[in-house]
């Protein structure tokens, strides 16, 4: 085969693929939008203020592990632009955007480490979203004292990241191949 065929072949693969981790991606940043407005219709009581599940997060860490970073950074940026405008209002965009980027950053540093299973890169990130709201609520309330209610945020990052953890390996172990080829040999449980 010569060389030039050689790069044919290859610059037709990079193509394919990066077509098909396009396609992924906004796939799952649909889900993701949808999953934030049936959080936002059906609302889940856990009996303390600004406790969520986070259904959409199990499709950022399905894309985390599934394609690249950056892909699974742009699906989160867009669910959270989007579902704040729709659902939130600007408040709720700042405040999901801080957590969002913050928990984003620490699973991506957990997983690349390779030491932690996706259940534990997802708790991280439960845990990391509510510093990350909190922090901002700090600022823009200029007081400190909001920091109060942080031992139940943790609590809560820490029971709906395991949940959230375990479906994502539940569903990375179920889905097909050929949808994420890397998804499989990427999680540990």
């Amino acid at each position: 085969m010569s060389s030039q065929t050689k790069k044919s072949l290859d610059e037709a693969y990079r193509r394919k693929n990066t077509t098909t981790n396009l396609t992924s991606a906004a796939m799952l940043s649909c889900l993701a939008l949808i999953f934030s407005y049936i959080e936002f219709l059906i609302p889940i009581d856990f009996g303390m203020p600004g406790i969520k599940l986070g259904l959409a997060n199990l499709l950022i860490i399905i894309a985390l592990y599934g394609l690249q970073w950056k892909y699974a950074l742009t699906i989160n940026i867009a669910r959270i632009t989007l579902s704040g405008l729709l659902f939130s209002g600007v408040f709720g965009l700042i405040y999901s955007l801080a957590g969002g980027l913050l928990s984003f950053l620490i699973m991506v540093i957990l997983k690349n480490t390779k030491k932690f299973s996706i259940v534990g890169v997802s708790m991280a990130g439960g845990v990391f979203h509510n510093l990350g709201q909190i922090i901002i609520a700090a600022q823009l309330v200029s007081n400190i004292k909001i920091f109060y209610y942080f031992p139940v945020l943790l609590f809560s990052g820490i029971a709906t990241g395991i949940i959230i953890g375990f479906f994502a390996y539940y569903l990375a172990v179920k889905m097909p191949s050929s949808l994420f080829p890397n998804l499989k040999k990427n999680v540990l449980l």
